[in-house]
């Protein structure tokens, strides 16, 4: 690789929205200096914790899937010089600016939604919807005069996907006919969607398609239709 092509890699870059459709003009960017040299995506599935009495055991019931994370780290520096020892061709803001751009698009909250914004990672083909779960921000270098010079941003971004987004994907396992299933002691309403559908994000819609005035009132021997989803072939 040529000396020029370094300075033509696409960065990663974070987009910032006031809605969940994220429909362009972004509000604001964010570009990494330099990319990371790796991120961690998370995938966690969570199960219920109830243990009969007087049991050396339980089985693992499915509760629900938590959205991914992407965590990645973020280098800004401020020496005019990068990592590689190569001294950088454009000037740039002083590392605790760039740090209050990020904060400003990520984290603070916007007065027209009252939140914080919607958020885009992109890098190359790569894309994460994603709202910020965290950051840490580790300082490692400092001038004189006790402003920063290098620091980290260790990110969390927390998937976000819309309604229609998650009605998309799961719609394969989705049936079109109705369905009924008597209520077992240990049943959960997620469970149960889980097991119907084959997926439990719609555990709410059922529990309104019902009558039940929360999800967690289930009682042995109650009786639940679950209908088929709006997105099926039934509707």
């Amino acid at each position: 690789m040529g000396l020029g092509d370094l300075f033509k890699l696409e960065k990663l870059t974070i987009l910032a929205f006031k809605d969940r459709a994220r429909q362009p003009p972004a509000l604001g960017r964010f570009e990494a200096m330099f990319n990371p040299e790796s991120f961690t995506q998370k995938y966690e599935i969570l199960y219920s914790k109830h243990q009969g009495m007087d049991s050396s055991g339980k089985p693992l019931n499915y509760a629900y899937s938590k959205p991914a994370d992407l965590n990645l780290g973020l280098v800004l520096d401020g020496t005019g010089v990068s990592s590689m020892g190569l001294a950088q061709l454009l000037p740039q803001p002083p590392v605790s600016q760039r740090i209050k751009d990020f904060l400003a698009l990520a984290f603070e909250m916007n007065g027209d939604i009252h939140e914080p914004n919607y958020l885009l990672a992109k890098w190359g083909d790569f894309e994460f919807r994603c709202r910020l779960g965290s950051v840490d921000v580790q300082y490692t270098q400092f001038d004189r005069d006790g402003s920063p010079l290098r620091a980290t941003l260790n990110i969390k971004l927390v998937s976000d996907e819309s309604l229609d987004d998650l009605a998309k994907k799961e719609a394969k396992k989705s049936p079109d006919v109705s369905h009924s299933r008597l209520v077992r002691a240990g049943d959960t309403l997620p469970l149960l969607c889980k097991e119907v559908y084959g997926s439990s994000a719609h555990y709410l819609w059922v529990a309104q398609a019902n009558g039940l005035d929360g999800f967690r009132r289930l009682q042995p021997g109650m009786n639940l239709v679950f209908p088929p989803l709006p997105t099926a072939g039934g509707r």
